[in-house]
């Protein structure tokens, strides 16, 4: 949705933005840390220190071509093996010192060397990939690929990492890149110090920290060294946290919110919204949504490496209704590992008396409380599979992220219909910043792959893609973000493929077979939220990926709105 724009700009003013519920800002640094991966967490990072490329809606599809990255668009040659890519003109830091390649390559040598730290590393990937990093002169650098890529690919899924961070301020003694990269971790853990240290206050995207609590509370005003194409309007922008929907909803009914939401479950009264002076804009994610099933847990990952049983409970989950009665119409059914216009179908549509057959016919049958237990332990076609001991109990436990009603009705819908077809689902709740701290990739040895079973971080879409959908990072052997730690060499092939090729049959080919292969469950995606966004405040575009550009906005002159 572009913004609306036009009327009699007012210069200045506060712009007060919600996060979403039981969301708090914990991380600032400019290359992420596992568990710290959250959607809101990368949109504050890029108005301080922008990426070189940032997606941007062109027409119905997505670009890299962004007047806010810091880069020309990248130039391919020698059979797309080596990339060349030139800095735009005039940028510098918040301390008057230039923007340069040393700058960029500075981020790369922190992720050459200390890669498995990097919460964006999938082997062979970023930044096993560049066989060297060429700085040409201060504004070009070269990349020399260590085999021919898509480019479209390249260029949307691992350019759109690339960041410039402040050299001279950050790394003064020519330190090496471990012991710089260390030092900067300590500093990037001190929540409570984000608004002080000087480290943070050297800047080049168009604002800067005034304040950060540990609540989550971010207030953000003008860098005025910031030389970009869209510099600021406001004086101020601040995103407030809020633990519920409820309560956001409360305090906009108010007043007391210039850009925030509505819960689906409210939608109704969307009227009275506009009544005050609000317009009422869907804010759609390029996303998909679904459960985490941790494959590597002591004992429930037995059972989730069933395919039968994963096809049955993807049966048992009725995606359609829960989009209609629970999101009220805001979320629509997650069809696979791609936005849903991209596949044609459900390959495992709600089906009850389908996943009672397939649970039957693998060895289960009801035990104490209506629960399945195990009768025909063992490897066979017909028995519950490797792993799965006779008379264990088909139960499972959840961990879903707080604070929306939604979620919560959704997660209790998911719980009444495993329980009629005899699985135990076990629901417990926290904050998506907890969440998101427990549901991280792990190895069977590590206690915290003992303390999840399966996870829910969706409420606003569990990720959101760049341009290119493909999955390297979601769904490929040992990726950053495959929480539950899937692993398949046909899905690896597959991903692999996409990479290479841009031919359509290559991201087709992934989309099909993975559905089908059910790495997660997939559940309805909603829409990022359904925002109330005052009619004086214009110039706001909600990008599909989630970055937020609020040095777009600004008041117009409205009954003497401006603010």
């Amino acid at each position: 949705m572009i913004g609306a724009t036009g009327g009699t700009p007012v210069r200045g003013g506060t712009a007060t933005m919600a996060l979403p519920p039981a969301a708090t800002p914990n991380w600032i640094f400019p290359i992420g840390a596992p568990g710290y991966l959250a959607t809101y967490n990368s949109a504050v990072q890029n108005l301080l220190f922008p990426p070189l490329f940032t997606p941007e809606r062109k027409g119905d599809a997505l670009t890299m071509d962004s007047p806010r990255g810091l880069a020309e668009m990248p130039r391919y040659s020698d059979g797309n093996t080596t990339v060349t890519i030139t800095l735009k003109k005039g940028y510098e830091w918040s301390d008057g010192k230039p923007v340069t390649t040393r700058d960029v390559k500075f981020w790369f040598d922190l992720i050459r060397h200390n890669k498995r730290e990097w919460a964006g590393y999938s082997p062979k990937l970023m930044p096993d990939d560049v066989r060297r990093f060429e700085i040409v002169d201060n504004r070009t650098f070269r990349l020399r690929l260590d085999r021919a890529y898509n480019p479209a690919w390249f260029t949307a899924n691992e350019l759109q990492d690339f960041v410039a961070l402040p050299v001279h301020a950050w790394n003064p003694r020519n330190e090496d890149p471990q012991r710089a990269f260390a030092r900067l971790m300590r500093h990037a853990k001190r929540l409570s110090h984000f608004a002080t240290d000087p480290l943070w206050k050297t800047v080049d995207g168009p604002w800067r920290i005034e304040k950060w609590t540990t609540s989550g509370l971010v207030s953000l005003v003008p860098n005025k060294k910031y030389r970009g194409p869209d510099k600021p309007r406001l004086d101020r922008v601040i995103l407030k946290p809020f633990t519920t929907a409820d309560s956001e909803f409360n305090v906009l009914r108010a007043g007391g919110i210039d850009y925030g939401y509505i819960p689906p479950s409210v939608m109704a009264q969307s009227a009275k919204f506009k009544e005050m002076g609000y317009r009422i804009a869907p804010w759609e994610g390029w996303a998909i949504t679904y459960i985490v099933l941790n494959f590597q847990h002591p004992t429930a990952g037995p059972l989730l490496r069933q395919d039968y049983l994963r096809q049955a409970m993807q049966h048992l989950i009725d995606q359609k209704a829960i989009s209609r009665v629970i999101w009220h119409g805001s979320a629509a059914p997650t069809l696979g590992p791609v936005p849903a216009g991209l596949l044609d179908g459900a390959p495992y549509p709600y089906d009850p008396k389908r996943a009672k057959a397939l649970l039957a016919a693998h060895g289960w049958a009801s035990g104490r409380d209506g629960v399945l237990r195990c009768v025909r332990p063992g490897h066979g076609a017909d028995e519950c599979g490797a792993g799965v001991e006779g008379g264990q109990d088909l139960r499972l436990s959840l961990l879903s992220q707080s604070g929306s009603t939604e979620t919560s009705n959704t997660m209790q819908a998911v719980k009444s219909e495993f329980g009629k077809a005899g699985i135990a689902l076990d629901i417990r709740q926290q904050p998506l910043n907890t969440v998101l701290g427990t549901t991280v990739p792990c190895t069977k040895n590590e206690p915290v792959c003992g303390q999840w079973q399966l996870g829910f971080f969706g409420t606003q879409g569990s990720w959101y893609f760049p341009p290119d959908p493909s999955g390297e990072k979601i769904f490929a052997g040992h990726a950053p973000s495959n929480m539950g730690n899937w692993s398949s060499p046909e899905t690896d092939r597959l991903i692999r493929a996409t990479e290479y090729s841009d031919a359509p049959a290559a991201m087709r080919d992934y989309a099909r077979k993975v559905a089908r292969q059910l790495p997660v469950l997939w559940t309805p995606n909603p829409a990022y939220q359904d925002s109330a966004i005052r009619n004086d405040l214009r110039g706001v575009d909600q990008n599909p990926t989630l970055s937020l550009a609020p040095q777009n906005w600004y008041y117009v002159k409205k009954g003497g709105a401006g603010r």
